[in-house]
């Protein structure tokens, strides 16, 4: 007989919408249990996606920088030498530190783990299958479904799990690839590209449409896309890939036309879809929109009462920080307070070098809008630690109304965008003009100032170029 377990409330997945519903709600007062099929904490993000990605991103940049760029500090040292293994052993330090915070939080808040592949039975109940074949019976009030999205395939280009593979098995290649083909032209691969093309590999980057990054502003993306052809990566545009195959030692790609590839290697990264196989709800009856995605509420609520669903399986921008307010606004909508998630605020980071920091609108939808606005732009190199950190390339646009002056969107490129932009961000949560951000006194010498002075260019006013 299955073991019989109750909740208030029972989460599935303990990704990072996961395990913050899981703790908010347990504050708040819910018996709270949070099922992981896998065998440790933090879902897709810790274990396979963010953090490991950065990590490797920092070590890897560590590893250019002290082979091309320490000596103009005046710092000579030997060829560094590249030692993979313990990279890669950091790298995975870094994930299970981490892990295992998720599982400290959940003993402070008192939250249950429960580990196995959960299916859910209807409203207020579902079961758990453990790795040793037995299940638990689990009734529950509230079941909040979170287990956030896996990549997408191409049928024409099946993963080997070796040769052929997704941003999974691209953070743990043993051995630098001679030649990685990168399949799209969005972050996730030009993330991994920039990876492995600093630690040795040639990278080619196949990307359909005429530009990377589709989606963000067109000419911020452009110039992030000069800045990574100086670095070294390959960008063929306009190709679509009709087959590819794994030959042992090397692969073949097919594109349409008739030309072919060969590479040691293959990343297919061309976006991510919702994970919900497996959980039961095409039998329960629980609606997707045409995405895909599941059709939720503003208490993200979905048709069938006391299931819910929220992150990267519901329609938004698939971000581990969406994921986290959204999970935040779950737990406290259901215990009564009023709260709602500002999906017009949530900024944008790719961690390439230099970063791409983005929120609001782009150039390119306020045009589509008719919205006359006014722009402001200021290149890194004409700031002054800039310069003195030898961190040069890109700048600060920003977007503001014509007539109001308020601050409709900002796009960064440059050195620290992904810390610079929430300064913006709290900024447009309080409807601030561009001037009212210029007469803030910022300090000097900091990157920081680039924002200062793409506020005053709105109104030509810029005082360093």
């Amino acid at each position: 007989m299955a073991e019989e377990k109750q909740f208030d409330l029972t989460v599935i997945g303990s990704g990072p919408g996961g395990y913050v519903a899981s703790i908010r709600a347990a504050q708040l007062g819910l018996k709270v249990a949070c099922i992981e099929k896998a065998p440790s904490l933090g879902g897709t993000c810790l274990r396979v996606g963010c953090i490991p990605s950065k990590a490797l991103l920092e070590s890897s940049a560590h590893f250019m920088f002290a082979g091309k760029q320490l000596a103009q500090h005046g710092v000579v040292v030997e060829r560094p030498k590249l030692d993979l293994n313990r990279m890669m052993k950091r790298k995975q330090q870094t994930v299970n530190m981490l892990g295992k915070g998720v599982e400290t939080l959940f003993k402070k808040n008192k939250v249950e783990s429960i580990c196995g592949t959960a299916r859910i039975l209807g409203s207020g109940s579902l079961e758990v299958e453990s790795a040793d074949n037995t299940s638990t019976l689990v009734h529950s009030k509230h079941i909040l479904i979170a287990t956030g999205s896996q990549p997408v395939s191409l049928p024409s280009v099946p993963f080997d799990g070796e040769r052929i593979v997704s941003s999974a098995e691209a953070l743990s290649f043993e051995n630098v690839p001679e030649h990685l083909v990168v399949i799209g032209g969005g972050y996730i691969g030009l993330e991994l590209g920039s990876v492995w093309k600093r630690l040795g590999s040639r990278v080619t980057v196949l990307e359909m449409r005429p530009q990377i990054f589709p989606g963000m502003d067109g000419e911020t993306a452009l110039e992030a896309q000069r800045i990574l052809h100086r670095q070294g990566l390959e960008f063929q545009f306009g190709k679509k890939v009709t087959s590819a195959m794994s030959n042992g030692d090397h692969c073949q790609i097919a594109l349409e036309g008739g030309d072919t590839i060969e590479c040691s290697h293959i990343l297919v990264a061309v976006g991510r879809k919702p994970f919900l196989e497996g959980l039961g709800l095409d039998s329960i009856g629980v609606q997707l929109d045409l995405e895909g995605k599941v059709q939720v509420s503003k208490g993200f609520e979905t048709n069938i009462p006391g299931i819910y669903a929220l992150g990267d399986l519901v329609s938004g921008p698939m971000l581990a920080h969406k994921a986290e307010e959204e999970a935040v606004a779950f737990a406290e909508t259901l215990c009564g307070e009023t709260r709602s998630v500002d999906y017009q605020h949530i900024p944008s980071v790719v961690y390439t070098h230099p970063e791409l920091a983005m929120v609001g609108a782009t150039e390119e939808s306020l045009k589509e809008a008719s919205t006359a606005y006014r722009k402001g732009v200021f290149h890194f190199r004409a700031n002054g630690r800039a310069r003195a950190s030898g961190a040069v390339d890109g700048w600060v646009k920003m977007l503001a109304d014509e007539a109001s002056d308020q601050i409709l969107g900002v796009h960064i490129l440059g050195e620290n965008a992904g810390e610079l932009i929430h300064e913006i961000v709290v900024a447009m949560k309080f409807k601030a003009t561009s001037q009212d951000l210029a007469r803030i006194c910022h300090a000097h010498p900091t990157f920081s100032e680039t924002v200062k002075e793409s506020a005053l260019a709105v109104s030509d006013r810029t005082i360093h170029s």
